[in-house]
């Protein structure tokens, strides 16, 4: 078998160094905070540059965490010009290796697999790294840091533990050196896919380690984890089987559709009605984009503050469609069973599942097709009119609502501004 060599690179602190780019700044000396100056001081900041992170402000902080005494710029998030620097230093690393040996892991991290580029360039995996990263710098002014691993998992590891904290931003690990190092490495959280809530759980049963999950009895793991065991079984001897080219290859045997939003304030009962009303006409337009159908239907409503439980549910619908008047009659119903009419809401998810091709369509005794057909005939109009003239050209009269949000949110990117570019 062959002994692969993986980069995992990650742009450092990307919104802010984006932001640091666009004025001249050094990303790793400037001090600024991607957020917007138009919303409350208790919104998150999407990114903060290094050198505040350096005096102890915390990425993913809310503005009042940023001590008064601290002076910094604030940069409204600009989110279509943030894709446009991802594609560009995409463009970088197919420069480099081919578009087969890439994995896009997130927009600021990939991984690369250079295997079979280390002869061809002549060079060390450290060395193919640290040009990658001074390509991506010299040339759109964006520092980086890159993890160096026999595979994946432990590419992935050396960026997060070791990389970000050496001095040429690289890192290294083979399974004996992951052993040998990190293996007492705490916190566990550190590790790629352990949370919180699998650290509470490994600590209630006495391990706070990597090394200590390879001593547990592995029934006791699978007992209390379930399948999820051998992902942390296999990381914690530091192994990983799966390579790029399998996950290019892997086709889902199940396929859904999401959408999702936090409020902006806390949402009475009917306004929350509303928003999953607008969320279900956007996803159903998506589904007639796509050509798809779907007969499965998943809810979840999260109230203001942290101590009510949220609620969740599914409904199964009797026909496979695409239709917009079938499929929000069916998730206004979900939608009144399932919530608390009493609580306020700030989040709401809903999701699509069963996702498949138009060609999959199905229609019970009571359906008439002609009608679903109407339905579809219509989106797709409303789709040409949104591609030729932008989202906001055709919209339905419960968008012009006080409590609406799509209107707002067909100018944004992720839920954040587009930007002026």
């Amino acid at each position: 078998m062959k002994n692969h060599v993986y980069l995992c690179i990650d742009l450092k602190s990307f919104y802010a160094s984006v932001e640091c780019a666009e004025r001249g700044l050094d990303a790793m000396t400037a001090r600024l905070v991607v957020a917007d100056p138009e919303r409350r001081s208790g919104t998150i900041c999407l990114a903060v540059s290094p050198a505040l992170k350096a005096i102890g402000v915390k990425n993913r902080c809310r503005v009042y965490e940023i001590p008064a005494s601290v002076d910094y710029i604030m940069a409204p998030p600009r989110m279509q010009l943030y894709i446009q620097y991802s594609a560009a230093i995409y463009r970088i690393y197919l420069s480099y290796v081919a578009k087969e040996d890439i994995a896009v892991y997130s927009i600021d991290e990939a991984f690369l697999d250079v295997t079979d580029y280390l002869s061809l360039y002549s060079v060390t995996p450290r060395e193919l790294g640290i040009r990658i990263m001074d390509d991506i710098r010299q040339t759109l002014r964006i520092p980086a840091a890159c993890g160096i691993g026999t595979n994946l998992y432990l590419s992935k590891v050396a960026l997060d533990i070791t990389a970000k904290h050496a001095r040429d931003f690289t890192g290294y690990l083979d399974e004996e050196l992951y052993r040998r190092t990190l293996w007492g490495h705490r916190p566990i959280t550190d590790f790629w896919r352990v949370g919180p809530g699998t650290a509470r759980r490994l600590h209630s049963m006495g391990i706070d380690t990597m090394e200590g999950i390879t001593r547990a009895e592995e029934d006791l793991l699978y007992r209390t984890f379930g399948l999820e065991a051998e992902y942390l079984i296999d990381h914690a001897w530091g192994r990983e089987p799966t390579t790029i080219q399998q996950i290019q290859a892997y086709t889902p045997k199940d396929t859904s559709l999401s959408s999702g939003q936090v409020l902006m304030r806390d949402y009475r009962c009917e306004e929350g009605l509303l928003i999953v009303k607008e969320m279900t006409d956007l996803l159903c337009l998506d589904l007639v984009e796509r050509r798809l159908v779907t007969n499965s239907l998943s809810l979840f409503i999260g109230y203001s503050g942290h101590s009510l439980k949220p609620a969740r549910g599914t409904s199964s619908m009797s026909v496979t469609t695409s239709s917009v008047r079938v499929i929000t009659e069916y998730m206004a119903a979900l939608y009144r069973r399932i919530v608390d009419p009493q609580s306020l809401i700030r989040r709401v998810v809903i999701t699509f599942g069963h996702v498949m091709g138009e060609d999959f369509e199905q229609w019970d005794l009571f359906t008439d097709p002609q009608y679903l057909e109407k339905d579809r005939r219509i989106q797709r109009t409303v789709l040409d009119i949104k591609r030729r003239f932008g989202k906001n050209a055709v919209f339905k009269a419960m968008d012009l609502q006080a409590a609406a949000t799509t209107r707002e949110r067909n100018q944004q990117i992720g839920g954040h501004r587009r930007g002026l570019l």
